[in-house]
Parts: structure tokens; sequence; C-alpha cells
């Protein structure tokens, strides 16, 4: 009896103690520096930008998103690219998925103004900071700032080449760019800031050619057809030059065409001498800075000291072939 009595005894003082160690507290985890990595890697956050285009048909907004996603991977950053493919409806729809996305910024080239400014007004009015780039959106307020080529310029520069060819004047076709697009109307400006106060350049042809290669093609030879021996031929971009080139060659002729962008393909056909020259803009410059301006602010609140921040174009010739952007993509 005295056995099982001192047996019981220790089981209930072992019950206890188990019991006053279930209450005991835990100590914290260290607070100390191996802690801290852990900490930090959860708080870094990804920001992701969307990267809104006219179209990826376009040579030249292939090159652009190339060189933000290049620059993108340099800060850490998610590129989500919005593909227009040359559909302004399509474009909207893209800038309403900014906001559905909640999105942490927006760069966008609209591929017209009228028809991108209430949408992108949207995103701004959303709270998600826009960038414009290349191509302006007139109207939108509240917009972080707007990167892009002064065209004006480019299109002066343009005329200036005309003027060099032919100082007693001459006849000309012109292709201009997409209808509303704002690089059309302001390279189409700057050109006649030059050659129309010169009074002897005349332009039997003055159409639009989309900014597109088939276009450029199909204008320029219906232009021919009226008017078969131009002096030369100045176009909104290269890819309206190079389609003219064509339609030149076909009808035998050669005569100096100036294009806009100084696109690889443009930058081997003046080397070859079926292009005289095309307006070098910088758009991998152009695209980094934007990228830049749109992270700085939403890191830090940083705001660029500049709304309008214009990089200056240049003519490109066999003179200066080695000044262009892209002189390195040039077999």
């Amino acid at each position: 009896m005295r056995t099982s009595r001192i047996a019981m005894l220790f089981s209930l003082l072992a019950l206890f103690a188990l019991v006053l160690s279930a209450c005991t507290p835990v100590a914290p985890a260290p607070s100390g520096d191996a802690a801290a990595p852990a900490a930090a890697d959860a708080e870094e956050k990804v920001y992701r930008i969307g990267f809104s285009i006219p179209g990826l048909n376009f040579p030249f907004f292939v090159h652009m998103e190339k060189q933000v996603r290049d620059e993108a991977a340099k800060l850490g950053v998610e590129i989500i690219t919005l593909d227009g493919q040359d559909n302004t409806e399509k474009q909207v729809a893209d800038l309403e998925s900014v906001i559905a996305q909640e999105l942490d910024g927006l760069i966008v080239s609209p591929r017209t103004t009228e028809g991108l400014v209430e949408v992108i007004q949207a995103v701004v009015d959303a709270g998600i900071p826009v960038v414009t780039v290349d191509r302006r959106a007139e109207g939108v307020t509240g917009l972080l700032a707007h990167v892009g080529a002064e065209n004006v310029l480019g299109g002066e520069a343009q005329g200036q080449a005309l003027l060099e060819l032919f100082p007693d004047g001459g006849t000309i076709f012109e292709l201009q760019g997409t209808p509303g697009a704002s690089p059309a109307i302001d390279r189409g400006q700057g050109l006649h800031n030059i050659i129309d106060p010169a009074g002897n350049f005349t332009i039997p042809c003055q159409q639009t050619g989309n900014f597109n290669r088939a276009d450029g093609l199909r204008v320029t030879e219906s232009c021919l057809g009226a008017t078969p021996n131009p002096d030369a031929i100045v176009a909104a971009n290269d890819d309206m030059a190079l389609g003219a080139a064509e339609a030149v060659k076909a009808a035998g002729l050669n005569i100096p065409i100036i294009g806009y962008d100084a696109l690889p393909e443009a930058i081997q056909a003046i080397q070859d001498g079926s292009l005289y020259g095309s307006v070098e803009q910088f758009p991998g410059e152009q695209t980094r800075t934007s990228l830049r301006t749109l992270l700085d602010f939403i890191t830090d609140g940083t705001k660029p000291e500049q709304e309008v921040i214009f990089i200056t174009p240049k003519m490109i010739t066999s003179e200066n072939i080695n000044e262009a952007e892209r002189i390195g993509e040039v077999q």
C-alpha cells in the first residue's frame, strides 16, 4: 500500500511539472543580423510597369521595346508590354487593363493624340503615374513627363537637307505619317518651316503613307504615275522611305530619298545609296530615360526638373553614318 502511494505521488509530481513547462513563455527569436535579410527580402517590391506602344509591327517600336526591357532588367523592374497592333481601339483596351491590374506605372506612346487622350486621363486619375514617350498626348493633365525627340527640329533637318541638295528649288513628294499622330504633325511642320519660306519647292504629291512600308510603296507608285520625274522624296519615317525606294527603283529612277528614324535597314540603304539620309531620334535613349524618370517618381517621389524632356535629333547621311544609334546592328 505504501509503495502504491509513493508511485502515485511521483506520477502527480511529473504531471505538475509538465503543466508548468507548457505554461512557460517561449523566448522570442533573436532580432539580430541573422533575421534581418529575411525581413528585407519579404519587404522588397518588384514594380510592374506597363509599356504601351502603337504596334510591334513597326521596327521602330520593336527596338524601343527591347531597350526598355534591357533597362528594366538593370533596375529590377517588371515590364508588361501592351501591343496596340496599330489599332486605336486595341490600345484603348490595353490602357483600361492597366487600371484593372493596378500597375505601378505606365509608359505610353499613343497611336493618335485624339483617340487616346480620354483613356490616358483615366489612368492618371486612377493614381497611376504616366510618362508619354515619342508621341505626345495633348490635352491630358497630370502627366509626370513626356520624353521624346524634338520632331519639329527633325523635320527641319529634312528641310535643310533639301535646301542643300537643291538650292534653286525642286519638285518633291512628301509622304506623311498616320493622320493625328503627333510625330506626323510635328515632322511635317518642321519640314515646311524650312522649305515654305524658300518659295521654290513644289509638292505635287503630299499624301499619308500611315508610317507603313506597303503604303509608302503604293503612294509613291501613284504619285509617279502623275509626276514621273520628281527631284526628291521626303518621308516622315523610314518604313515609308524604304517603300518609296522600291517604287523609285522599279521606275528606273535615281533620286534622293530622305527618311526618319535611322533604322538599321535604312542605315544599310544609306550605305548602298538607295536612301540619301534619315533623321536619328535616338529611340533607345528616349525609352530608357522614360523608365528611369518613372521609377524615380515611384520609388521616392522625385519629379523630373522639366515635364518635357527633349532629345535633339540628327540627320544621318553617308558622311556621319557612324553616329547612328543602331549602326552596330548593320551587317
